[in-house]
């Protein structure tokens, strides 16, 4: 298993199974259209490439191995293998929550049509909220969760004490706390609870027209 990992991330790393060093197997293989592996096996090597072929890109791949793999693992050190796992684990995941909560924050504040603007450390302590608008002198706080939060949100003590920093905030400020959840789609990461924008609205109306 330790061997097949070796070849695998060495193959990749060198793209000695992209198109252009093995053909477009995908399609090829539909065109074949096989029903033993001894028949897409003979197809291969009588219109694709030569046996002869992969005994080449096998002495490719083991000179990459044993002239560029072998010597970069041995100069890893276990205080490398200690500070890649903490920065995979720490800053890693930490720079990419601020990224989603950034990314999310933006297109919120585009769809609003308003400024957002980053609420002071202690609203996070004492109020669990991220973000503001400020509508006449009162304000509206944001919250932005992953969706993962979700379910933990759901659960009742948890949801308690959301409902009462917020309802602490409201009476302070004026304005109610909106918790923005953000989901993952393909590489991007948008609101997934968008119908709650109109109620974000609502609440810039209500306190542009009686200011409480």
């Amino acid at each position: 298993m330790a061997k097949e990992w070796v070849l695998n991330q060495a193959m990749n790393r060198w793209g000695l199974n992209k198109k252009r060093f093995v053909g477009p197997v995908s399609e090829l293989i539909r065109k074949c259209a096989p029903k033993k592996l001894d028949e897409w096996e003979k197809y291969y090597f009588d219109n694709v490439y030569p046996k002869e072929h992969f005994e080449d890109l096998g002495r490719k791949l083991y000179f990459k191995i044993t002239k560029i793999v072998q010597p970069e693992v041995m100069e890893v050190t276990e205080e490398d293998c200690t500070s890649y796992i903490k920065e995979v684990v720490i800053k890693r995941t930490f720079d990419g929550y601020v990224n989603e909560i950034q990314t999310v924050y933006g297109q919120l504040q585009n769809l609003l049509g308003v400024e957002i603007k980053p609420a002071p450390d202690k609203w996070d302590r004492l109020y669990n909220v991220d973000f503001f608008i400020e509508v006449n002198g009162k304000y509206i706080g944001i919250q932005i969760k992953p969706i993962t939060f979700k379910h933990t949100f759901e659960d009742y003590k948890w949801q308690e004490m959301q409902e009462t920093s917020h309802s602490k905030f409201k009476k302070k400020f004026g304005g109610e706390v909106f918790i923005i959840f953000s989901i993952a789609e393909g590489k991007k990461k948008i609101i997934q609870n968008r119908e709650v924008i109109e109620d974000i609205r609502k609440d810039i109306e209500r306190l542009k027209e009686h200011g409480s």
